[in-house]
């Protein structure tokens, strides 16, 4: 199969690598000194416990002249898509799969669902309903991931933990396009479970995403650290019961209780999330697919989110001041270089 990974960062180029790995034909489209490693290196060096691996693979900025291909894996931030939209429309074609890869609230979620809720397109997620618009929602495979990796230095990936990619069509169905995007993964070395119904696995995962996430971002602290505070413990513990209320008004029984899931969190110890790891580096925050998203859906389901609501409101602050000081920082560097 040819595969094209759109945003091959740290996950994006692990998963290209070990697709590569099991005999696909990849290509990564990256950016920057990590482009230029993996051009010169010819492909992705991947570090990892289970073992270190190199794959070829091909690397490009161009997404028009890699041209129509059998899947696209979308290892971008959800609000990272809509603006390459017009690039990636030039890797679809009839019958390309496409992957979404992205945390939080899928733009697909309520494509195909069915209810007084389908079709419903979510301004925090998917402004416009351009991602909707953009994609057949009978090409599109969900991925829930539970992996960690982070570029060690352009062109060598760091895997942390972890090898499961939960793969679900939107309307539940297995056919065999999608088993042959698993047996891909499954052939490169990682797990990559069907599921009929993807959506559980969506709320389970959220419940740590909209919580955790935002509350480190805001505290600078780690999970542990988090945890160890009874006052923080009980503000995440409040989210997730906000977050399990909005799963049960759209019919979804999350499998974990909150209190396994809190446990579970807590076991993964000194660990800085994805949020926080990118404040340190001054980066936009993933926020709105997660705790925006919970937001917006209390108000559709007339569901009370107000611990989420705070929580979204100091984050989003921090967000645009994160934003404020990027600005000043690149135009105090174009007047120091004029």
């Amino acid at each position: 199969m040819r595969f094209c990974v759109v945003g091959a960062g740290a996950i994006g180029a692990y998963v290209g690598a070990a697709l590569a790995r099991g005999g696909a034909d990849v290509t990564l489209i990256a950016r920057g000194p990590h482009l230029a490693a993996m051009r010169e290196r010819g492909g992705v060096d991947v570090r990892s416990d289970r073992g270190d691996f190199s794959a070829p693979v091909a690397a490009s900025d161009d997404m028009a002249s890699v041209g129509p291909v059998d899947c696209v894996v979308i290892a971008l931030k959800a609000h990272q898509i809509a603006p390459l939209l017009p690039q990636i429309r030039t890797l679809l074609g009839p019958r390309t799969d496409v992957i979404g890869m992205q945390n939080g609230i899928p733009w697909w979620y309520f494509q195909r669902l069915g209810g007084p809720h389908h079709g419903l397109v979510l301004q925090s997620v998917d402004p416009g309903g351009k991602l909707a618009a953009a994609f057949d929602p009978d090409r599109m495979i969900g991925c829930v991931i539970y992996s960690s990796t982070e570029i060690e230095s352009p062109g060598v990936i760091r895997h942390v933990e972890g090898t499961r990619y939960s793969l679900g069509r939107p309307d539940g169905r297995v056919d065999a396009a999608l088993e042959h995007v698993a047996a891909a993964f499954v052939a490169g070395g990682l797990k990559a479970p069907v599921e009929p119904n993807l959506r559980q696995e969506i709320w389970l995962k959220l419940l740590g995403n909209a919580s955790i996430n935002p509350i480190s971002a805001l505290t600078r602290a780690t999970i542990a650290g988090m945890l160890r505070d009874p006052e923080v413990e009980a503000l995440i513990r409040e989210i997730m019961e906000e977050v399990w209320a909005l799963a049960a008004a759209l019919g979804v029984n999350i499998p974990v209780s909150i209190d396994k899931r809190i446990d579970g969190a807590r076991r993964v110890g000194e660990h800085k999330t994805s949020m926080l790891q990118d404040v340190e580096l001054g980066r936009r925050l993933e926020l709105d697919v997660l705790l925006g998203a919970v937001v917006e859906l209390g108000g559709v389901l007339n569901v009370p989110v107000p611990a989420s609501r705070h929580v979204y409101a100091l984050t989003r602050l921090l967000d645009a001041t994160l934003s404020a000081q990027r600005e000043r920082a690149a135009s105090a560097l174009t007047s120091a270089t004029r």
